[in-house]
């Protein structure tokens, strides 16, 4: 259960960095306003939070298996959100980053 419930984090926490840091992209580049802004700092701070749910105790451990889930995810927003097209290359790396969330979260590890 907690190998799910930690998933499930990483996928809120995914959703509200990402969606944050496009909010503000677009507040910012695309001009439009300090509402836009305002909703990506809010985004942001939702994500810090989440980040605290995750059953490890390890700042360290969560943040570096993060890098992975954020470089897919941000591949995945770019595709629902701006009409990116990922290559090959693109996605052979979000799968290397996801074999690498895996080992760190998820290896057995002695009690």
């Amino acid at each position: 259960m907690d190998t799910a419930r930690s998933i499930a984090l990483f996928v809120a926490a995914a959703i509200a960095e990402i969606g944050g840091a496009w909010l503000v992209w677009q507040g910012v580049r695309e001009h439009r306003g300090w509402l836009w802004i305002g909703l990506g700092v809010v985004a942001l701070g939702i994500y810090g939070f989440v980040a605290t749910l995750q059953p490890d105790a390890n700042f360290g451990r969560i943040l570096a298996a993060y890098g992975g889930v954020f470089v897919v995810g941000s591949l995945a927003w770019g595709m629902v959100a701006d009409g990116f097209k990922p290559d090959r290359y693109d996605v052979t790396g979000a799968l290397i980053c996801l074999v690498g969330v895996a080992v760190i979260m998820y290896a057995p590890r002695g009690a």
